[in-house]
């Protein structure tokens, strides 16, 4: 047996142990490896190491390769991604700025000083990295995927598409990445939707996951191909029944399509996936009443509030369905209920007071239309209910200018008219 075939043994003995998860055989392997086998099989272990996330062991080995080795600066720029793996990023900064700017590996550490100031939240000085690499290899697929990507995450939709169509036109795929997802998330993201949809099919063709038919439903949702969408998701429901987000969109697909039964059906059967999710719930209240379901939708709208006791929508269409109702009783109970959050309810005001009003709690009730005026002045319906009440609470000067609110609204309108001359 030649010695690479001893060594390639060995390989193996180490890959079933790392796949068995045997921490102490690996240990037990690596003493008597770094001791007997040469550096260039040590290096092999290493990356066999960082490809199955056993860090630390792969570390242990770059550092006893950087001790041999202490100007080799591949073996300092991979310690550095190992330690920016293991969240040591300062241990990592160290190292990477020890590597000369004169080293043909120079570029390879900016890209990774890159990535450490992108994990840093320093978009900018990230990309002054990259953009420092690019000078030295401008013609580097790896460093201009690198630049579209930082684009990408820090919203300049437009730059990074043109860097991705670039890389595209070269080849399909970027280091296992299908550069058509990538485009169809940029388009997306960049509300482009029928060539995001586009490129979401091309990349479907390719392979199928959850993300890509859920990308590919949003997009052609948002195209108004609601027939599209709606075969994505029932896909993607039986590829994976627990992607939440599924559920909400597709039955938003159906009730574009008018079919209210079959969006029904669907967001009930979202909350069985998922009962912690309060826009299933006023989704499910909103399309219960187009069922004209109102007690369902009632429930479902209470337990949205329940999990958001801010949830504005919510408390709205609850509120109006009250008011619709004459429960005004019920109204003024949610209102007092809220005003225990410190949060602006301002947007409730209209329901309150008619509520009061009809009550006959008429000092709250001109207290509230009061305080909503400024937020309802354009409001025909409001002011017209506030006119009114002005009136019967014999607030005739308050009454008068609001009318007049009315008449500039409307000035068309007789009933504004007639009212302005009763003052008179």
């Amino acid at each position: 047996m030649t010695n690479r075939e001893k060594v390639n043994v060995r390989m193996n003995e180490m890959l079933q142990a790392i796949q068995n998860g045997d921490l102490q055989q690996i240990d037990a392997f690596l003493e008597t490896f770094l001791m007997n086998e040469a550096p260039g099989e040590q290096y092999e272990v290493a990356e066999l190491l960082m490809h199955y996330g056993y860090l630390e062991e792969a570390n242990r080995v770059l550092e006893h390769l950087s001790f041999i080795f202490p100007e080799e600066a591949q073996i300092t720029i991979d310690r550095a991604n190992v330690c920016m793996e293991m969240g040591n990023e300062d241990d990592a900064l160290e190292l990477l700025l020890t590597i000369p700017n004169d080293a043909p590996e120079y570029p390879q550490a900016l890209l990774v000083l890159a990535d450490y100031y992108q994990m840093q939240g320093l978009f900018e000085v990230a990309e002054k990295h990259i953009n420092a690499a690019l000078e030295l290899l401008p013609n580097e697929p790896l460093l201009q995927f690198a630049k579209a990507e930082l684009l990408f995450e820090t919203g300049r939709f437009v730059e990074a598409t043109r860097i991705y169509e670039e890389l595209y036109e070269q080849d399909k795929q970027f280091a296992g990445i299908l550069l058509s997802a990538r485009l169809a998330e940029v388009y997306r993201a960049g509300a482009a939707y029928e060539t995001a949809l586009e490129y979401y099919m091309e990349a479907l063709e390719e392979e199928v996951t959850p993300d890509l038919l859920f990308g590919s439903a949003y997009a052609a949702f948002q195209s108004e191909k609601y027939e599209t969408a709606i075969q994505q998701l029932e896909d993607l429901k039986e590829l994976d029944p627990d992607y939440f987000s599924a559920y909400l969109l597709l039955a938003e697909s159906y009730a574009m399509l008018d079919d209210n039964k079959r969006a029904y059906k669907v967001i009930q059967e979202g909350l069985t996936r998922d009962e912690y999710d309060k826009s299933l719930y006023l989704f499910a209240g909103k399309i219960a009443l187009k069922n004209s379901l109102s007690d369902e939708a009632e429930n479902y709208l209470q337990q949205a509030i329940a999990l958001d006791s801010e949830y504005m929508e919510a408390i709205l269409i609850l509120m109006s369905i009250y008011a619709q109702q004459e429960r005004y009783k019920d109204v003024i109970d949610l209102f007092e209920h809220l005003q225990n959050e410190d949060f602006d309810w301002t947007a409730l005001y209209p329901y309150v007071a008619e509520a009061y009003d009809k009550e006959e709690e008429f000092d709250k009730a001109y207290e509230i239309y009061k305080g909503a005026y400024n937020d309802f002045k354009e409001d025909v319906s409001f002011l017209e209910k506030y006119c009114y009440f002005l009136i019967e609470d014999g607030k005739r000067e308050e009454a008068y200018a609001v009318a007049q609110q009315l008449a500039l609204l409307e000035p068309t309108e007789q009933e504004w008219q007639i009212l302005l001359e009763r003052f008179e």
